[in-house]
């Protein structure tokens, strides 16, 4: 995948600048910040990695090792991205804090890890979500495309009760970008267990808006009415570029719905 980002050398994704740099290798999942994270420097940061993050499915390790200073701040940083991320298909991310500044468990919900060999070995037992990526055009034909695939990932995921309130929810997801946003789009999913993850990135930063119960007389409106139904938990991430709006679904929820 091309990074649209300062590349000197290939392969390598940096967003330099005073105070704190975050650089990453497009061959890995490894990213180091490196310098002194300053309150001033938390956007940005926090950009760079929900970028690396949209754009690369998998767990991202951080390393913190080349820190000067800004070890709580960075702390703080990474416990919101996390948070931020969490329902996302196939993200999470890990952390490398040599220092000890970083808190982990309940407290940040952070997996903190002393040296770069250990969270790398921590990763390699995280069993690999089961992910599948295709790029959309904002074209009529985009939802049914998207339905294809997510009733395939079902099949294929052994949760076929899942493929009908996955494909109402694509559905909703995808003419959304197709009816108010027109730009390309990414559409992501991941089965985790009893549940699957779905996820469409755009290229606009306009929210959507939920106003719950529509009128019977609207024309519209009632997309994310369904989003909220069939998902047990929805929402929308902003990016330096664009948007994720993400979803959660689960077997459990479908098998109440059918027993009821």
């Amino acid at each position: 995948m091309t990074s649209r980002a300062d590349l000197p050398n290939p392969g390598t994704v940096r967003h330099p600048r005073a105070g704190c740099q975050v650089v990453a290798d497009d061959s890995s999942a490894l990213v180091r910040l490196a310098g002194t994270v300053e309150p001033a420097d938390v956007d940005r940061v926090r950009d760079a990695l929900l970028t690396r993050l949209v754009d690369r499915p998998g767990p991202i390790v951080v390393d913190l090792a080349g820190l000067r200073a800004g070890g709580a701040t960075a702390g703080q940083l990474l416990a919101g991205v996390r948070l931020a991320v969490r329902d996302w298909p196939a993200a999470d991310l890990l952390v490398v804090d040599p220092t000890g500044t970083v808190a982990d468990g309940d407290a940040t919900g952070l997996a903190v890890y002393p040296s770069e060999a250990e969270a790398t070995a921590a990763l390699a037992r995280t069993p690999m979500a089961a992910v599948l990526t295709e790029e959309l055009t904002p074209t009529v034909g985009a939802a049914r495309w998207a339905r294809e695939l997510v009733t395939d990932g079902c099949a294929r995921w052994g949760v076929p009760e899942l493929a009908e309130p996955a494909c109402i929810a694509v559905t909703e997801l995808v003419n959304n970008v197709v009816a108010h946003v027109s730009t390309p789009m990414t559409l992501r999913l991941a089965a985790q267990g009893d549940t699957v993850h779905l996820a469409v990135r755009d290229r606009s930063r306009r929210q959507p808006r939920y106003v719950g119960l529509a009128p019977l007389t609207s024309a519209g409106g009632r997309g994310l009415l369904l989003i909220d139904t069939v998902a047990r938990r929805w929402g929308s991430t902003l990016l330096p570029d664009g948007k994720v709006i993400w979803c959660v679904l689960h077997t459990e929820d479908e098998s109440h719905w059918h027993h009821d």
